[in-house]
């Protein structure tokens, strides 16, 4: 008699590994296909309602190729001029501030940006007023350049990639956590992100309580979130033993939910949070960050060395990591697995909502979508670090951050998101488990 063979947990987990690392491919696949702007002249006019716009001239005759770039709540944008020397850029917000920069090295040989008592020309700071356009005109002659040594840019970048791989450290290990313990691929781990950005905003902008009163409290209740969640949702699926790919596609449904109940409350506009429009503070070279910007990164490492102390020397701790190894075992062994889920979900919810709010003022600024931003990201650093290593997904996500950030300096802003998720893909090729996975046997 011949009996069919049931796949061991770690096959199917192991299975389950190799579909999340081809849903993740496919999204990817869709990322890199997404076009960017038919017109070298106008970049996001047709996505946002606001714009910026220009021209550069040299003795009254257009300059053709220049390129500029426009930041400033929640956009980073490359444009460059047509043949009659204009551009135009889309902006989300009116009654806003924006930088615009020209890149002197796009000019031609020997001519440079001339304003008499201006050290930097090339750089504008404008205000899109209530009629939602702002005109940025330059007016070019024979001169010196404004010239920043590759050094200070690399260093610029670097300390940027940190800053961000730190605040995206905070929100993977969650969601490693998460998937370590209970297999789900959780899609609507964003939105726990952007659930901390709306709900800071909504006590320090609007009930006018300090931003540092503030964060705790938007800290705690995305923690009341992933508890919540795991309560009403996750829990019931898992008694009633639902399949982890059928519980990913209740995340993505659950996701999008989330997603677009913000945007009904909130809107679509881009708020800012106290202080997120700071004036930068020079450092050395051409680094410049604000006050809020160094004790964001504090704060993230704090953050992290909290959590490391946490898993390495608690009993908790201990217990999610045998979780995560081996789940069957866990129990048997005597560890209340459904408890330490349910700490689980409440240390992502908070993790994810004080990421959220470093990330608002990272950007800067918070919108009803922002978690999407930031989506693949979560899932490439989690993969790159290792499946279910949450030490893994700190390490994958630092290693996204700079590479981010650094990416720039070869590679348009727009493709900067994008860099990375190549990287993954190259990395994977040599080491499919992960920078900190184990290596298993299969078969």
């Amino acid at each position: 008699m011949v009996r069919s063979a049931t796949p061991a947990p770690s096959q199917r987990r192991r299975r389950l590994a190799g579909a999340f690392v081809a849903v993740l491919a496919g999204l990817i696949g869709l990322q890199l296909l997404v076009p960017l702007a038919a017109h070298a002249d106008e970049v996001d006019t047709d996505k946002y309602p606001y714009r910026v716009s220009g021209n550069v001239q040299l003795d009254n005759v257009p300059l053709d190729g220049v390129e500029l770039n426009v930041k400033g709540n929640g956009i980073d944008t490359d444009v460059e001029t047509d043949e009659n020397g204009q551009w135009a850029v889309g902006v989300p917000e009116r009654n806003a501030d924006y930088t615009v920069t020209l890149n002197e090295d796009t000019l031609p040989e020997g001519i440079a940006v001339v304003e008499e008592g201006n050290e930097t020309p090339n750089v504008k700071e404008v205000t899109v007023g209530p009629g939602g356009r702002v005109t940025a005109n330059y007016f070019i002659g024979e001169g010196t350049r404004n010239v920043t040594g590759i050094f200070d840019v690399v260093v610029e970048r670097v300390i940027n990639g940190l800053s961000f791989g730190l605040m995206l450290a905070l929100a993977a290990i969650g969601l490693s956590l998460v998937y370590g313990t209970t297999g789900i691929s959780n899609f609507a781990h964003a939105e726990m992100v952007t659930f901390g950005a709306i709900t800071t905003f909504f006590f320090a902008n609007i009930s006018g309580w300090p931003i540092w009163v503030a964060m705790p409290i938007a800290v705690v209740l995305s923690a009341a979130l992933g508890l919540g969640l795991d309560v009403a949702v996750w829990r019931p699926l898992r008694r009633k033993r639902v399949g982890l790919v059928q519980l990913m596609i209740v995340s993505i449904g659950l996701s999008l939910a989330l997603r677009y109940t913000y945007q009904y409350f909130i809107g679509g506009d881009t708020e800012q949070l106290p202080g997120a429009t700071a004036a930068g503070i020079d450092l050395f070279g051409s680094v410049s960050m604000t006050v809020i910007d160094m004790v964001s990164i504090v704060i993230s490492i704090v953050a992290l060395l909290a959590f490391a102390a946490w898993l390495l020397f608690t009993r908790i701790g201990k217990a999610t990591r045998a979780i995560s190894d081996n789940p069957s075992l866990a129990a048997a062994s005597g560890i209340d697995v459904d408890r330490v889920v349910r700490i689980v979900w409440v240390l992502a919810g908070g993790l994810a909502g004080l990421a959220g709010v470093l990330f608002a003022y990272y950007r800067p600024g918070l919108k009803w979508d922002m978690g999407g931003e930031v989506l693949l990201l979560l899932f490439a650093a989690v993969t790159l670090g290792g499946l279910g290593t949450a030490f893994g997904a700190a390490v994958g996500a630092i290693v996204i951050g700079l590479v981010v950030e650094v990416s720039t300096l070869w590679i348009p802003a727009d493709l900067r998101f994008a860099a990375p998720l190549l990287v993954l893909i190259v990395i994977l090729l040599f080491r499919p488990q992960g920078i900190l996975g184990r290596r298993e046997r299969i078969g």
